[in-house]
């Protein structure tokens, strides 16, 4: 498997796990979250980006064969939502402290597909 197939997966595997945890804590009502408005409002901008059909699309697309055109738009695409709530996060950090680590790790990932000129 091409090294760029694997980034490409384990970046997937991270967006659909950020979109899943945001979920199970909102529906939860977790007592580490005190605000559960601000949590709504990731959760909203999670699925206006549409972070879950990303990482499927992610996923089927580099599953066989390595698409970098392809990939590179839809990390581009994941990017944009998650500058916003990263700003969110960071301007509401006492409230959404538990999310810093995961956007941290997924904007490493993401990191990792900068477009080379």
């Amino acid at each position: 498997m091409n090294f760029e197939m694997q980034k490409a997966n384990l970046l997937a595997e991270n967006i659909k796990g950020f979109a899943d945890f945001v979920q199970k804590c909102y529906k939860s009502k977790s007592g580490l979250i005190m605000n559960h408005d601000k949590l709504y409002q990731v959760e909203l901008w999670v699925e206006e980006y549409k972070f879950n059909q990303l990482a499927e699309e992610l996923t089927r697309i580099n599953k066989f064969e390595w698409d970098e055109k392809y990939t590179l738009l839809l990390v581009e695409r994941f990017w944009k939502g998650l500058r916003i709530i990263e700003d969110y996060v960071e301007h509401n950090q006492s409230d959404l402290f538990i999310l810093t680590a995961r956007i941290h790790t997924l904007k490493n990932l993401s990191a990792l597909f900068s477009v080379k000129d």
